[in-house]
């Protein structure tokens, strides 16, 4: 078989690949789609059950053998989806392919650090590949609403924080040098999360303040955290209003396997291939 034979069976074999691994239009690939998340759903609860000690004592070896199948079985697949696409590196630092990438590496993380495959939990990430396989179109306009909200919003939101971040700083200053180490407050870092709890109202109550006037400074700082909590709510809630509804499709790129485009999209606009 000649060379232009040859790379024309490997872009069709790619095609296909592609077919059943990104894309759910075909009975394979709806199939390969739902025995992934079933197998996500069965890993996830292995690891959870394996926490329990008394399952552990019992069943223990077992958990070990499944999980380690269930790595082997999505290391496979993880090599076959940027097998299946002509620019792996693109699909492998979006969102889908770090968290698959993350799935994978507490378990072999585990042969060197102990206990650190409890972290595959986070394979239940996975599952929100649910939207696609299903074809919930309208979850995935109403998401796509949400990232151009968040987006919108980012700088907003960066300069809320720094003000947070600076303002927290100044009241647990403030707080260690009314209080004091005698009341509890330590040191400045020990009063700047003291000031972190009660601005945001969580109120753990491990320090608390012992005069009348660290009491008097509590009491505003807890008036100002109710305020404070409206301001990022609101920021988003404004870009929601703003944000235009596009209709989007399920469709994968077959070259960086990204999703998320204009129903009348031609290209893909993360890496310009054609779809």
């Amino acid at each position: 078989m000649s060379n232009p034979q040859l790379a024309q069976g490997s872009a069709r074999w790619r095609q296909q690949l592609h077919q059943v691994i990104f894309e759910a239009d075909t009975v394979a690939g709806k199939a390969f789609d739902v025995f992934l998340l079933v197998t996500i759903l069965l890993s996830t609860l292995i690891v959870t059950l394996e926490s329990v000690p008394h399952l552990r004592l019992s069943y223990g070896r077992s958990f070990l053998f499944l999980e380690w199948c269930f790595t082997i079985l999505f290391t496979i697949e993880y090599i076959l989806r940027l097998v299946s696409i002509s620019r792996p590196l693109r699909y492998a630092t979006s969102f889908y392919g770090v968290v698959d990438l993350l799935a994978l590496v507490p378990t072999y993380l585990s042969l060197a650090v102990p206990g650190s495959h409890y972290l595959l939990v986070i394979r239940i990430l996975r599952l929100l590949r649910i939207f696609r396989v299903l074809k919930l179109t309208e979850y995935l306009n109403e998401a796509n609403m949400l990232q151009q909200a968040l987006k919108a919003s980012r700088r907003k939101i960066s300069v809320f924080l720094l003000t947070i971040l600076t303002l927290v700083i100044i009241i647990g200053a403030v707080m260690y040098v009314v209080e004091g180490e005698a009341h509890g407050f330590r040191d400045i870092p020990t009063s700047i999360y003291w000031a972190v709890v009660t601005l945001t109202t969580v109120g753990y109550g491990d320090v608390a303040p012992q005069t009348a006037l660290g009491q008097m400074l509590a009491s505003v700082v807890m008036l100002l955290g109710y305020g404070i909590i409206a301001v990022p709510t609101g920021i988003v809630t404004i870009e929601l209003t703003r944000a235009v509804q596009t209709t989007v499709t399920t469709q994968a790129c077959p070259a960086c396997g990204r999703q998320g485009h204009d129903a009348d999209a031609l290209y893909c606009k993360y890496c310009g291939a054609q779809l």
